[in-house]
C-alpha cells in the first residue's frame, strides 16, 4: 500500500474494483484477453498477433507519456473500436463467477467502513459485469451505485467518472479518497481534483483500512 494523501475530514471512499476489491491474476488477465481475442476475431488475425499489437501499443504509449498507462478501452479506440463496442464486448464476454469467490475478510471490513463512510465504485468495466463481480465477492450490498464505462462512456483516467461519483454521493472532492491499484488511472487525477489517494497492491491491503483512516 502507498498512501499518497488522506484528507482531514473523510466522508466518502471511491473504490476501483478490478485488482483492488479482489486479487486474482487469472481473471485480471482474462477480462483483458477476452476482448483482445474478440478484436482478433473481427480483424481476422491470430490472438497472439492481437496481443502483440496491444502490448506494443502500451509500450509505445508509456515511452511517449512518462511511463503512464492506458486503459484497454482507450487503447482500442486507436484501432477503430469505440467505447460503446467495448461495453458490448465486456457485457457479453466477462464471467467473474468463473474466477472469483466470496471474501469474508473484505465483507467484514466493508461492514465497518460503511457505518462511517459513503462507499462507491468507479470502474473501467460496464456496470453489469462490475455488479456481478461485487455479487460474487459478497460485497454488492455495500455499494448502492457503480460508475461504470457505460455511465459516462469515458474510461479512467477521464475526469467524468470521478465527477459522477461526487454527484451520486453528494460529496466534495476534498472529503473523498480514491482507492485503486493503478496510480495513473485510479489515483493521480483524483488527487489533482483535491481528493485523497491510496494505491494498493491487492485486496489484502484493504483488510484493516478502517484503522488507517481513524
Amino acid at each position: 500500500m502507498k498512501i499518497h494523501k488522506i484528507p482531514q475530514n473523510v466522508t466518502t471512499l471511491i473504490f476501483d474494483i478490478d485488482s483492488t476489491l479482489y486479487t486474482n491474476d487469472d481473471y485480471a488477465y482474462e477480462q483483458v484477453d477476452c476482448q483482445v481475442r474478440e478484436f482478433a476475431r473481427i480483424r481476422n488475425m491470430s490472438a497472439e498477433d492481437a496481443r502483440t499489437l496491444v502490448r506494443d501499443f502500451r509500450k509505445d504509449f508509456a515511452e511517449k507519456n512518462d511511463g503512464k498507462k492506458i486503459s484497454l478501452g482507450n487503447l482500442l479506440t486507436n484501432f477503430g473500436i469505440s467505447i460503446e463496442q467495448s461495453v458490448q464486448w465486456r457485457n457479453e464476454l466477462m464471467r467473474p463467477e468463473d474466477f472469483l469467490v466470496r471474501n469474508e475478510n473484505l465483507i467484514s471490513e466493508l461492514k465497518i467502513l460503511s457505518k462511517k463512510y459513503k462507499l462507491i465504485c468507479v470502474t473501467n468495466n460496464p456496470v453489469k459485469p462490475a455488479r456481478k463481480t461485487l455479487e460474487v465477492i459478497g460485497i454488492s450490498d455495500f455499494f448502492e451505485e457503480i460508475v461504470g464505462l457505460d455511465t459516462c462512456y469515458k474510461s479512467k483516467p477521464a475526469i467524468e467518472p470521478f465527477e459522477k461519483a461526487l454527484e451520486l454521493t453528494n460529496s466534495d472532492a476534498k472529503n473523498c479518497i480514491a482507492i485503486g491499484d493503478r496510480f495513473d488511472l485510479d489515483v493521480q487525477l483524483p488527487i489533482q481534483m483535491g481528493m485523497g489517494g491510496i494505491e494498493v497492491s491487492g485486496v489484502e491491503d484493504l483488510y484493516d483500512l478502517h484503522t488507517l483512516l481513524k
